[in-house]
C-alpha cells in the first residue's frame, strides 16, 4: 500500500505550511486601499479576484507538476503545454471568468531548440481549446539550480459584477453534475510514478494503451461547455478536481454532497490494483471526473443536455445538509 504522503506528497502538512503565507497576502490588501483594482476578500477559491468597478479581474498560477519528469523520460514535450493552459483556465471558469490571456514560465538547465518548440506546440493548442492569448512570458536557464525543466504559468479572465460563482449561492436539494476527465490530468502523478514505474516500466502496456501515454494523456480543457452552462442555467457552484481529489467540492460550501461516481476504469484501475486504498483514491486522484458543477435540481436536465453536447457527464449526487463527502457506490467518506 502506498499514499500520496508515503510518496512525498503530504496535503495536510502542506495546508498547515501555506497557512502563514496565506495571513501575510491577505495582509497586503492595504497596499491597495483606495486604487483601482482592489482586490476581493476571499484567498480560499481557485482564483483571485481584483475589483475594477465594472468586473473583477480574475488571476491564478498553476504548473504541470511532476507530469514534466514523464515527457522528459520518454522524450515527448508536445503535450505539456496543454496541460498548463488546462490547469490555469479551469480554474478561473470556478469563479465565473472568461480566460483571456496567459503569460508562461519555462525553467531549464540548458536551452533546447527542439524541446522549445514541442512545448510551444502544446502551448499552442492549449491556447486554441481555451480560447486565449498568451500575450508573454520568461524562460530561465538555470544549470545551478533546474535538474529537468519546468513548466508553469499565470492566467487572468474577467468576470461581469453580478455573475461571480463562488458557491455561496448552493443550497441543499441542488445537484452536482460532472464533467468526465480525459485521465489523470496534472494531479497525483507523483504517486501514481512512484507506484507503477518502477514495478512495470513507461513501455507497459495496459488495457490498450502504454503507461507512459496514461500519464501524458493532456488535462482536458473545460472553457467551451462551462461557459455555455454558465449562460444558459443558474449555477450555483463550479469546482476543477485536481490535486485533492473530491475533497475540491469543501471550497465550494460547508454543506455536503451525497455521490455516485462512475466506474473506476484506467488508469484508476490499474493505481487502485496496486494497493492504493479507495478512500485515498478519492483525496488524490478526479477518478474520471474533471470538472463538478452544482445547478438547480430543476435544470440538470438541461445541464446535462449542454455539457454532453461537448463531453460525457453525467449526474453525480445532491448537496446535503450534512457536512461531507459520501460516495455511495463505493462505501467512502470524505
Amino acid at each position: 500500500m502506498l499514499t500520496y504522503a508515503q510518496a512525498g506528497v503530504d496535503d495536510q502538512k502542506t495546508a498547515r505550511a501555506l497557512k502563514g503565507i496565506i495571513s501575510l497576502a491577505k495582509a497586503t490588501f492595504e497596499f491597495r486601499k483606495g486604487r483601482i483594482g482592489e482586490p476581493a476578500e476571499d484567498l480560499g477559491h481557485y482564483a483571485a479576484l481584483m475589483d475594477f468597478g465594472g468586473f473583477y479581474l480574475a488571476i491564478t498560477t498553476d504548473g504541470v507538476g511532476t507530469k514534466t519528469l514523464v515527457a522528459e523520460a520518454v522524450g515527448k514535450f508536445d503535450t505539456i503545454g496543454i496541460d498548463m493552459i488546462a490547469m490555469n483556465v479551469n480554474d478561473l471558469l470556478c469563479v465565473g471568468a472568461e480566460p483571456v490571456a496567459l503569460v508562461d514560465y519555462l525553467a531549464v538547465p540548458q536551452p533546447d531548440e527542439e524541446i522549445f518548440e514541442e512545448i510551444a506546440r502544446g502551448l499552442y493548442e492549449g491556447a486554441r481549446q481555451a480560447g486565449i492569448a498568451i500575450v508573454g512570458g520568461e524562460t530561465a536557464v538555470m544549470s545551478d539550480l533546474i535538474n529537468g525543466f519546468d513548466l508553469a504559468g499565470t492566467a487572468i479572465g474577467v468576470v461581469e459584477k453580478g455573475k461571480i460563482i463562488t458557491g455561496e449561492k448552493i443550497r441543499p436539494g441542488d445537484v452536482a453534475v460532472g464533467i468526465s476527465s480525459s485521465g489523470i490530468h496534472s494531479n497525483g502523478l507523483t504517486l501514481a510514478r512512484k507506484l507503477l514505474i518502477p514495478k512495470y516500466g513507461l513501455e507497459y502496456e495496459y488495457d490498450g494503451k502504454k503507461l507512459w501515454e496514461w500519464l501524458l494523456e493532456p488535462t482536458r480543457i473545460y472553457v467551451n461547455p462551462v461557459l455555455e452552462l454558465i449562460e444558459s442555467v443558474e449555477v450555483h457552484g463550479l469546482a476543477h478536481i485536481t490535486g485533492g481529489g473530491l475533497l475540491n467540492l469543501k471550497r465550494l460550501t460547508n454543506y455536503g454532497f451525497s455521490l455516485q461516481m462512475p466506474p473506476i476504469e484506467g488508469i484508476f484501475k490499474l493505481i487502485h490494483e496496486n494497493g492504493v486504498p479507495l478512500e485515498e483514491m478519492f483525496r488524490v486522484f478526479n477518478m474520471g471526473v474533471g470538472f463538478v458543477a452544482v445547478v438547480l435540481a430543476e435544470e440538470k436536465d438541461e445541464a446535462l443536455e449542454i455539457l454532453n453536447r461537448h463531453y460525457e457527464s453525467f449526474e453525480l449526487g445532491t448537496v446535503t445538509e450534512e457536512s461531507g463527502i459520501v460516495v455511495k457506490n463505493y462505501g467512502v467518506r470524505l
